[in-house]
């Protein structure tokens, strides 16, 4: 049960991190750290992280989702705009390892905590920059939130070009996530390059970019040539008819008929043997070809019969399939239900609790949960005791409001 007594068990506890980030992005990257056993320092202003009012809660100050993106971490306010809050970061940062922010890097600038003014204080600091657009060139002001990245990395267009709709955003933060485990990613990569060889560095992760790099994975399509082919995207994912399938009674059904075995099997399954090797199913580079069509027979085929008979037919075979769930039902799957994911838990001021377990196995050093998601500020005092200030010192800087008490 998470609780602030436990101690991490995680790859990185005795590293310690001043988490500067807000919003999803940065938070969900540092929870992550914080799941490794990072000491997670999360530096909010007087008001706090705004995800802290967003959606759900309880309790004013701890969202749904604040909770979710928050645990295994410690709440510090500073008032960032005092130089008695600047000094209190300043006495903070001399003794962690990382620096990480999602303020835009002119204003990290305006603030005097540039990746030059905080190498002055702590040379071999990790420094990474979560930003909307790499440095270099003309979008490096320009704000950057989930939806404008899906938008301007071409996310939208996609279901425009596969299915002929609108344009329309994923309905998840995929922006923020996919980039905050980038910045898992450069951190631990810093940290590493640190023990080797001593030197701390500034690292900038930023969203377009990244999310371009993701994208073009699959997409590049002709574009990968140079002179250029036709057109880009991936052909079997760009496919109209690539999407789940209606069955008989309105239910609905992924399936994925992939390698000739599959196929074999399927086309007997449906009482269509004669078609085994055969025609624009013949082989893996031929349905390659004619994924449209070949799609199509697959939704046609599953439109034949009901949920239940497909779940039963395709429960005895071996090809990848599933039925459509609704989120809700994720809850009874006995899948998740066997390896406890969802766990409860008790937390000091918002009651009983669920959260998704650490999806990762570790043999030596397994992440674990052992902290609870913060109220505001609830570890100040804590915090600046550990970095040296007396009772004294904290209680003049919440008398002038640079914490709180």
């Amino acid at each position: 049960m998470p609780n602030s007594l436990r101690q991490p068990t995680g790859p990185l506890a005795g590293i310690k991190i001043v988490d500067l980030t807000t919003i999803i992005m940065g938070p969900y990257a540092t929870q992550i750290l914080g799941d490794m056993g990072a000491d997670i320092i999360k530096v909010e202003r007087p008001t706090g992280d705004v995800l802290r009012y967003s959606n759900q809660g309880r309790s004013k100050g701890m969202s749904n989702i604040f909770l979710n993106n928050n645990r295994n971490k410690r709440s510090l306010v500073l008032d960032l705009k005092q130089t008695a809050g600047k000094e209190a970061l300043f006495n903070l940062i001399k003794k962690s390892d990382v620096l990480v922010s999602n303020v835009r890097t002119q204003a990290m600038a305006r603030l005097g905590l540039s990746y030059e003014a905080i190498k002055v204080i702590k040379p071999d600091i990790v420094y990474l920059s979560c930003i909307g657009f790499g440095q270099q060139g003309p979008y490096a002001k320009r704000p950057a939130y989930d939806d404008l990245i899906q938008a301007m990395a071409g996310f939208p267009n996609l279901f425009t070009k596969a299915y002929g709709s609108d344009p329309t955003f994923i309905p998840s933060n995929l922006c923020d996530r996919i980039t905050g485990l980038n910045v898992v990613n450069g951190i631990t990569a810093a940290l590493l390059y640190r023990e080797r060889t001593g030197q701390g560095q500034a690292v900038e992760i930023p969203m377009f970019e990244t999310l371009l790099q993701f994208l073009f994975a699959d997409h590049l399509g002709g574009y990968t040539f140079v002179p250029s082919e036709p057109s880009v995207g991936y052909e079997r994912i760009v496919n109209p008819n690539r999407k789940p399938h209606r069955t008989a009674d309105g239910g609905f059904i992924a399936l994925l008929v992939y390698n000739d075995k599959q196929w074999a099997e399927f086309l007997t399954l449906i009482d269509r043997p004669d078609l085994v090797g055969q025609g624009i199913f013949a082989t893996h580079a031929i349905r390659g070809q004619n994924f449209k069509d070949v799609y199509g027979f697959v939704s046609d085929m599953i439109a034949s019969r009901p949920t239940a008979e497909w779940a039963d037919l395709l429960g005895r075979s071996d090809i990848p399939h599933s039925v459509v769930v609704e989120l809700e039902d994720l809850f009874d799957d006995e899948h998740l239900q066997a390896i406890d994911y969802f766990h409860q838990f008790e937390h000091p001021s918002e009651g009983t609790l669920r959260t998704t377990a650490i999806p990762s196995q570790w043999s030596e050093s397994q992440p674990n949960i052992w902290r609870h998601a913060p109220q505001l500020g609830e570890q100040s005092r804590e915090v600046l005791t550990e970095i040296g200030y007396t009772e004294a010192e904290i209680g003049t800087l919440v008398e002038n409001g640079v914490t709180n008490g």
